[in-house]
């Protein structure tokens, strides 16, 4: 008996085994899953920064309140005054001025457009539409609010007399390409009566999958005659026309993972129909990529009119041309700074103006308002994003991260 159970044991094992063999004969073996990939804005990290704990910064969407602001740690020139216009708007970014007083801000993360009412007295908020795809672009003309998210372009005929109109839907007519990597837009009508928009790179830093990718375009107001004006940005949210040449000014946003000083965020000029501002290939005009490698990555690339800050997230700029500030601000570029995330010392956080030549030569940078950030501890508490101009010259500014408007005025 005990010297048939080692034979058993035997013949029953050689039979699992057999089995075994069978049934995998026939079953696919399962692959190892794949990792994951990595976050968008880790593309383009070099091995050099692989272990910084560096990462984009949450913004706030909840409604912070009036009285919860610290505008008492803003400092402005003399003269200047800083109040809260609104609140309770999270994720104010793009604001346009319709009819009755009325102003309307896109956002981009919490997918709101925002309409402020002002009776006089006190303003009041609500949605007009909600639940888009980072719908940060807002524009308003001849009574009809323009509305374009990462998918999606509405316009909203009457809507300053009719708040309940439904949308007019023009997605099919303006060409979107889908990608949402630096997607979101910014809008605005030229002198020429046009619609502008940029359609930025998919990436941190790559050969664009296909052309329509980093540029600027222009369109008619029904989507029609779609031009490309530039090519070569990677990522501009803002731009103003000089009140005396009646040229495109915009900000470009640099890459990411080059290091704490490079490339920096640039100040540009649109001369002419079809110049290329250099991204994947060259930054700042004269800085070849490190990873998108091409020879003379520069030739032929137009050259920036001021350097902003490496990372420093220049958003808006609006050319001042009203009455109330001093004659010297007259036609002078206030640019707003929403502040880093890709910087190991945090840079921007602020407002600067830009004053320069009508060719852009001679650009002098000089801060505005500053204390949205407190440089002792790298704490910050704002970050300002854009600007409108009011009809009694006073400047409204939009702050992302409180979900605020606040109103810049000067007395003597």
């Amino acid at each position: 008996m005990n010297k048939l159970i080692p034979l058993a044991v035997a013949l029953l094992a050689s039979s699992v085994i057999g089995l075994q063999g069978c049934s995998t004969s026939n079953t696919p073996v399962a692959e190892a899953p794949k990792p994951a990939p990595a976050p968008a804005w880790k593309q383009g990290m070099g091995a050099d920064m692989s272990t910084s704990k560096l990462a984009p910064l949450a913004g706030k969407m909840t409604a912070t309140p009036a009285n919860e602001i610290p505008l008492n740690t803003l400092k402005l020139p003399p003269g200047f005054k800083i109040e809260v216009y609104a609140s309770g708007i999270p994720g104010a970014r793009e604001m346009a001025m319709g009819d009755n007083g009325k102003i309307y801000i896109g956002t981009r993360g919490i997918g709101r457009i925002y309409e402020v009412s002002n009776n006089g007295k006190e303003r009041s908020s609500r949605i007009v539409v909600d639940k888009l795809v980072q719908p940060s672009g807002v524009a308003y003309k001849n009574g009809s609010l323009y509305v374009m998210a990462i998918d999606k372009v509405l316009r909203y005929d009457g809507i300053s007399k009719n708040p309940t109109v439904a949308p007019v839907d023009m997605t099919s007519k303006f060409n979107l390409p889908p990608e949402q990597h630096h997607n979101w837009k910014y809008l605005a009508f030229g002198p020429d009566g046009k619609l502008y928009v940029p359609f930025g790179a998919p990436c941190n830093i790559c050969e664009l999958p296909t052309p329509e990718y980093a540029q600027i375009r222009r369109y008619n107001p029904d989507g029609s005659g779609m031009e490309v004006l530039a090519t070569g940005v990677r990522n501009t949210q803002g731009f103003d026309w000089h009140p005396v040449t009646k040229q495109l000014w915009f900000t470009n946003h640099g890459r990411d993972w080059m290091g704490d000083d490079k490339p920096n965020d640039t100040l540009n000029i649109l001369t002419s129909k079809g110049e290329n501002f250099g991204f994947p290939y060259c930054h700042e005009g004269n800085m070849p990529d490190d990873k998108v490698i091409k020879p003379n990555a520069c030739e032929g690339v137009t050259k920036p009119v001021a350097l902003l800050g490496a990372h420093a997230a220049a958003m808006g700029i609006t050319f001042y041309t009203g009455n109330m500030f001093p004659a010297e601000y007259k036609n002078v570029a206030f640019i707003a700074r929403k502040g880093s995330w890709n910087r190991n010392v945090k840079s921007g956080y602020d407002v600067v103006t830009v004053k320069a030549d009508a060719n852009g030569k001679n650009a002098k940078i000089t801060p505005f308002i500053t204390g949205f950030m407190n440089s002792a501890d790298q704490s910050f508490w704002g970050r300002p994003t854009f600007f409108l101009q009011m009809p009694d010259g006073s400047m409204l500014l939009t702050d992302e991260q409180l979900g605020a408007i606040y109103r810049i005025t000067y007395k003597k």
